[in-house]
C-alpha cells in the first residue's frame, strides 16, 4: 500500500513539474501594433459609407485585446504627410509605407460595394513586415445595420490574425540574431572611428539611460567600429559622427498592457568633409506592462531598425574615401 501511495506521489510531482515547465515556456499570443486605414466605396449606391465603415470598425477593433490601434491622429498627419489617397492605399506598398511611418505592423484597408440587393464590405489585412496581405469579409441585405456588419468584419479580422497572423507578421529575431544578420551583410573594409551622441526623453518621464546611444554604441563595437566616449572625446578625434534625437510617449491602453510609441531619427556627418552621409528615422511601438520599459523598448527597436539600414552605409562611404 505504501508503495502504491508512493508511486502515485511521485506521478503527481512529475505531472505538476511538467505542467509547471509548460506553463514557463509557453509565451503569452502577441499583441499586434494595427491602423485601420480608409476603406473605398465602390459605386454610387455605397457612398459615404466607407468613411463609415473605418470609424464603425476602428471602434470594434479598440475593444479587443488582441490588437493595439494606432491612434487616428497619428495616422492622419501620416496620411497627410505622404500625401497618400484613399486609392493610392489600395495598393500594398503604398500601404506599407505608412505602416513604417506610424509603427503599426498590421494594416487594414478594403472596400464596401453593393451587388442588387446584397451589401459586401471586404478588408484587406497587411503585414507591414511582409508586404503579404490576407482578407476577411462580410455580407448581408442592404437592410441589414451596417454596424452590425461591420462589427462581424471585426470578429473576422481578429480571427484571421489569430489563427494566420504569422504569416503576414512573423516575430521578430531577438537583437542577438538581428545582429549576427547585420554582420554577415556589412561590407568589407577599413570601419571608421565613430562618435554617437542621441539626445533622448520619454515625455512624462524622467530618462534613466540613453537607449538608442547605448544600443548603437554596442552594435558599432560588435561589427569592428572604434567608438569614442562622447562623455570625454571630441568629436575632432572621429571619421564620422552620429548625431540624432529620440523620444518616446504613451500611446493607449488596453488591459493591464500599455501601448508606448517611439520615434528616432539620426543623422551621420562626415567630420573630414562636414558633408552628410546619411539621415533617417524610424518609428516603432512596444507593448508591456509598465510603461517605462515599453518605451525603453520602442526606443531600442527603432535604434535596431536604423542600426540595420544605416550602419553598412559607414563602410562604404570610407571605401570611397580610401579610393
Amino acid at each position: 500500500m505504501k508503495v502504491i501511495y508512493g508511486c502515485v506521489c511521485l506521478l503527481g510531482l512529475v505531472l505538476a513539474a511538467a505542467q509547471g515547465q509548460e506553463t514557463k515556456t509557453k509565451s503569452p499570443p502577441e499583441v499586434l501594433p494595427l491602423a485601420v486605414l480608409p476603406f473605398q466605396e465602390r459605386g454610387p449606391e455605397v457612398k459615404g459609407q466607407g468613411a463609415k465603415a473605418s470609424d464603425i470598425l476602428f471602434a470594434e477593433l479598440a475593444a479587443k485585446t488582441e490588437v493595439m490601434l494606432v491612434h487616428r491622429e497619428d495616422l492622419k498627419k501620416t496620411l497627410d504627410e505622404q500625401e497618400l489617397s484613399v486609392a493610392g492605399l489600395v495598393n500594398p506598398a503604398e500601404a506599407t509605407k505608412v505602416g513604417h511611418l506610424t509603427g503599426a505592423r498590421v494594416l487594414v484597408t478594403g472596400s464596401v460595394l453593393q451587388t442588387d440587393r446584397t451589401l459586401y464590405v471586404v478588408a484587406k489585412i497587411i503585414g507591414v513586415d511582409t508586404g503579404r496581405v490576407l482578407g476577411a469579409s462580410v455580407k448581408g441585405n442592404v437592410s441589414d445595420k451596417f454596424d452590425v456588419l461591420v462589427a462581424q468584419l471585426s470578429e473576422q479580422i481578429v480571427k484571421t490574425l489569430t489563427e494566420r497572423g504569422e504569416q503576414i507578421c512573423p516575430k521578430f529575431p531577438d537583437a542577438a540574431d538581428r545582429l549576427i544578420a547585420l554582420k554577415e551583410k556589412m561590407p568589407k573594409g577599413k570601419k571608421p572611428i565613430v562618435f554617437i551622441q542621441v539626445a533622448e526623453q520619454h515625455i512624462g518621464q524622467r530618462v534613466i539611460d540613453p537607449a538608442v546611444q547605448t544600443l548603437l554604441g554596442n552594435w558599432c563595437k560588435e561589427l569592428g567600429f572604434e567608438v569614442l566616449d562622447p562623455e570625454v572625446s571630441a568629436r575632432s578625434q572621429a571619421d564620422m559622427i552620429i548625431t540624432g534625437e529620440g523620444f518616446s510617449e504613451f500611446a493607449a491602453r488596453t488591459g493591464n498592457l500599455v501601448s508606448v510609441k517611439s520615434r528616432v531619427e539620426i543623422k551621420i556627418t562626415d567630420r573630414a568633409t562636414n558633408k552628410i552621409t546619411a539621415v533617417d528615422r524610424e518609428v516603432a511601438l512596444s507593448i508591456d506592462l509598465a510603461e517605462r520599459i515599453a518605451g525603453k523598448r520602442a526606443l531600442e527597436e527603432a535604434a535596431m531598425r536604423l542600426a540595420e539600414r544605416v550602419l553598412p552605409k559607414l563602410v562604404v562611404a570610407e571605401a570611397k574615401e580610401a579610393k
